[in-house]
């Protein structure tokens, strides 16, 4: 018999955070995880994104495909575990959920109090759940896959990209720092917030540090909104949304610009970065059709039911992509970044 010696295609991961909404990816990851017709090189994440980027490492490490398939469904049904209270219900249609009132009363003393007046002694349930599930000590030393993991210096306004070998559970936390919720996370004196406000998620390391040429992103803010919001809550929120995403879609903006220009140039004309980005191949699975149509305040629904309907929906995602675009890696772009972010 035969035996195959060829490795799988490798591709980067490129990780959007969205809070409970991160769910969605830990469906595609599974997807992924559970065909096996790739493997990773890179992985950015941000927020949500970097609680799932660090979790797939995790378990990569510790038992391939399905000790990743373990550890990420381990950790979203710890989340869901650890809050006190039922925070969440579904709407009366099942297709997104309802604050419980004692949950929103909580979001609304954030307008008025801060993270030390609301929360003095600083607990917090994904501290407790990242150092009981992940072996950063090990993951420092043989992190399977490249990891970046995305925060925002406070006082610069600065990205810090934070590798495997600088990873804790504080380079985690600060990733996914809101600052009405958690006070500052402080990391070799530097006080650090969410990592969206910088990158969410950094996709240029995937170009530059990684010899995967497939980029994959996966997305969970929508492409595009069906309606202009009118309320004065759906304002604040598309305003939150849009300063998350802002420096996203220049980055990828910059990106289909330069591969644009690289594609005009004669190929004896282009230099290093010019073929690098001719080389370079782009991918996307979202759910714009389902994101669009979910509340703000759903982000923070640590709620199972919620985290199952937001896995299958990933799950389905990211198998219908690899059906339609499997053959696509490593040698075309699956989608047209001109036509998705100018």
């Amino acid at each position: 018999m035969a035996i195959n010696w060829r490795q799988p295609p490798a591709i980067n991961l490129a990780l959007q955070g969205g809070g409970a909404h991160g769910a969605f990816t830990w469906g595609v990851l599974d997807a992924l995880l559970e065909d096996g017709r790739l493997r990773f090189d890179g992985v950015s994440g941000t927020s949500a994104g970097a609680m799932n980027a660090v979790m797939l490492a995790q378990g990569l490490m510790a038992g391939g495909s399905d000790g990743a398939r373990t550890a990420l469904r381990e950790f979203w049904s710890a989340v869901a575990a650890s809050m006190p209270f039922e925070v969440a219900t579904p709407t009366a249609d099942g297709k997104d959920m309802r604050l419980a009132p004692a949950m929103q009363l909580m979001l609304q003393w954030t307008h008025y109090f801060s993270p030390e007046q609301l929360n003095p002694f600083d607990l917090n349930p994904l501290r407790t759940i990242l150092s009981s599930q992940v072996d950063f000590e090990r993951l420092r030393a043989h992190s399977p896959v490249k990891l970046f993991v995305a925060a925002t210096n406070v006082n610069t306004g600065k990205l810090r990209l934070f590798r495997a070998p600088e990873l804790t559970p504080d380079t985690v936390l600060a990733s996914a720092c809101l600052p009405t919720m958690h006070r500052s996370v402080v990391i070799d004196g530097e006080p650090y917030w969410d990592g969206g406000y910088s990158a969410n998620p950094a996709v240029f390391p995937l170009f530059h540090e990684c010899s995967a040429r497939d980029i994959m992103l996966v997305m969970l803010a929508p492409i595009k909104h069906s309606a202009t919001p009118q309320s004065a809550v759906d304002i604040k929120s598309r305003m939150m949304e849009l300063a998350f995403n802002a420096t996203f879609l220049r980055e990828m903006r910059m990106f289909a610009h330069l591969r644009e220009r690289a594609a005009r140039s004669a190929w004896w004309r282009r230099g290093e970065l010019d073929r690098r980005l001719a080389g370079a191949h782009f991918h996307v699975i979202e759910a714009s059709e389902v994101m669009r149509e979910l509340s703000a305040e759903s982000k923070a629904a640590a709620n199972m039911r919620f985290f199952e309907m937001l896995f299958a929906l990933g799950r389905e995602h990211g198998s219908a992509w690899l059906s339609a675009h499997h053959a696509d890696v490593g040698r075309r772009s699956s989608v047209d970044l001109g036509a998705l972010f100018y």
